[in-house]
């Protein structure tokens, strides 16, 4: 007899196959159009690694934890600087800038049944800073450590959370944190602790599994494969009006294309800008773009080897071909951007308009030491438009005697090797981007306050390269802590300014623009620009 619990099992291992089979397996004749009550979505899984939030990094976690999970707060779509409520239904930043209060609503449960109150709010917070996997690194750079978490982030009683400032910083910042981070979502504290195993606060069991309140309940996850989600009838906000959501791992542009245009999917996401061009005057699919603020770049490993001298880096700088690069490769996928802050933002400078000028990246690399050039690498993911960055760049390396080999992979392995400092260039995006405020692009891009190896500051991409400036390091500290909004923009752009005179280990290419295809009968689909998107609303009209 089977029991309750392997009947539910098989039923999920019945659907999740129903669903990757049914629509990659059936004559193209028998095809018809998704169900009504279901969202199928195809994008790349090859860079969703977990679902635990105090480790999931990168966009492609942020659209499924957006729908399974809430935060305190959310970033209004069409104006991703105004903070709109989530469970917390109002929140006040203190006068002096040194603590946020929210008050929680009444009524809110996780899919356990469990309540929402502030106690599991503070807990999870508690939770990533404690684990201090990657995603602690934000909390961290705010001076929150596993020694002062629990005294600085407290519940004050079921509905009010407060969270101090260990350190002075900036509070708005922290609220956009709140909004947009994979590591504030609010987990149900009773149904991971069920599953905990030696001490690891769930994380194992958080892997492959979700606690959350959102919309939509998590079924099943297969890595590279598919990922289930069904409504929550119980949400705070009120059902969805989609009874399932179904994400389908794809990451070939052609493959993703018929199948929109044969009904397969409703929305794609990840497709090379021949295919979206060609499906622009299809009657029943229509793109929608929205701006990131994550940004392509070249990186360079600035510790050692060619790359340590900060000629080499400007020489660097001076053979990539930004203008084609954004003319041909990035359409679609983004647009120039040569700032190590996201456009958009009163701090940005205006774009300092490097040029490719091979004579002039010659005679550095002859001040150098290498007139003839040396032998390098080029890592970049495996997928559009890294690839296409990478092959371009061989070749303007090769004008001025650079061999580059090109060495591809999954994004843990490319971004694995970026981590652990042992590369000598690569073609990766990241930048933080997704709090609207210059001190997140900074931090994460340039920002290294210890360049030992030992400090394994690995979530700061600036620590990555090996590239350290303590002056431009003071210059954004000071800048984080100026309460005046017009004088702290001005000394994030001179932050800007030394970084361009320095030569830093990352040049930004280009800012990430995701083009979303979907299908015409889709209905209330608003791509957010923190990757954050929201399908609560959206419908099908038949």
């Amino acid at each position: 007899m089977h029991t309750p619990a392997l009947c539910r099992r098989h039923l999920l291992s019945l659907a999740a196959t129903l669903a990757t089979t049914a629509l990659t397996l059936a004559p193209a004749a028998a095809r018809a159009d998704t169900p009504a009550d279901q969202l199928v979505i195809g994008f790349s899984m090859n860079n969703l690694l977990s679902l635990d939030p105090s480790n999931a990094t990168g966009l492609d976690v942020a659209e499924i934890f957006a729908n399974v999970y809430d935060t305190l707060v959310v970033l209004d779509a069409a104006n991703p600087r105004q903070v709109l409520p989530g469970l917390a239904e109002r929140w006040q930043i203190a006068a002096d800038g040194k603590s946020l209060r929210f008050t929680l609503r009444k009524g809110a449960t996780f899919h356990s049944g469990n309540p929402v109150t502030a106690e599991e709010a503070a807990w999870s917070l508690h939770r990533v800073i404690k684990l201090n996997l990657a995603l602690a690194t934000v909390w961290k750079s705010y001076g929150f450590t596993k020694e002062n978490v629990e005294k600085f982030i407290r519940a004050e009683d079921a509905q009010t959370l407060v969270v101090e400032l260990p350190e002075p910083g900036d509070a708005r910042l922290v609220l956009y944190t709140l909004a947009t981070s994979a590591s504030a979502v609010v987990l149900d504290r009773k149904t991971v602790m069920a599953n905990e195993k030696g001490g690891d606060m769930g994380a194992a069991w958080l892997i492959n599994h979700a606690a959350g309140s959102g919309a939509f309940k998590l079924d099943d996850w297969r890595a590279k494969e598919v990922l289930l989600a069904s409504r929550f009838d119980g949400y705070w906000r009120g059902p969805a009006k989609l009874r399932r959501i179904v994400w389908r791992h794809m990451s070939e542009s052609q493959s993703l294309r018929l199948m929109l245009e044969r009904g397969d999917l409703d929305v794609a996401t990840g497709m090379a800008p021949p295919d979206i061009e060609a499906l622009r005057s299809h009657p029943k699919i229509r793109a929608q773009a929205v701006q990131r603020g994550t940004i392509y770049y070249v990186a360079a490993q600035s510790k050692d080897g060619p790359f340590a001298d900060k000629r080499v880096r400007l020489a660097l700088r001076h053979l990539i071909d930004y203008e084609g690069l954004n003319k041909t490769v990035m359409p679609h996928f983004g647009v120039l951007n040569q700032r190590p802050v996201q456009l958009g933002l009163a701090a940005v400078l205006p774009q300092p308009g490097y040029k490719l000028d091979v004579a002039r990246a010659k005679a550095l690399l002859a001040q150098a030491g290498y007139p003839s050039g040396f032998k390098t690498t080029i890592r970049a993911v495996a997928e559009p438009p890294f690839t296409h960055i990478a092959t371009n760049l061989q070749a303007t390396l090769a004008q001025a005697g650079i061999e580059a080999s090109i060495l591809t992979g999954t994004g843990n392995l490319v971004y694995g090797a970026m981590r652990e400092r042992k590369f000598d260039l690569i073609v990766g995006r990241g930048g933080g981007g997704s709090e609207p405020h210059p001190y997140s692009s900074l931090r994460s891009l340039v920002y290294n306050p210890d360049n030992s190896d030992a400090a394994k500051l690995t979530n700061f991409q600036g620590w990555r390269t090996g590239f350290q400036s303590t002056a431009l390091n003071d210059l954004v500290d000071k800048a984080l802590l100026e309460p005046r909004e017009e004088q702290q923009n001005k000394l994030f752009q001179d932050a800007q300014r030394l970084y361009e005179q320095e030569v830093g280990g990352i040049q930004p290419v280009s800012q990430m623009v995701e083009t979303v295809l979907l299908r015409s009968d889709v209905q209330g689909y608003q791509s957010h620009p923190s990757a954050t998107t929201r399908l609560h609303g959206v419908s099908k009209q038949r």
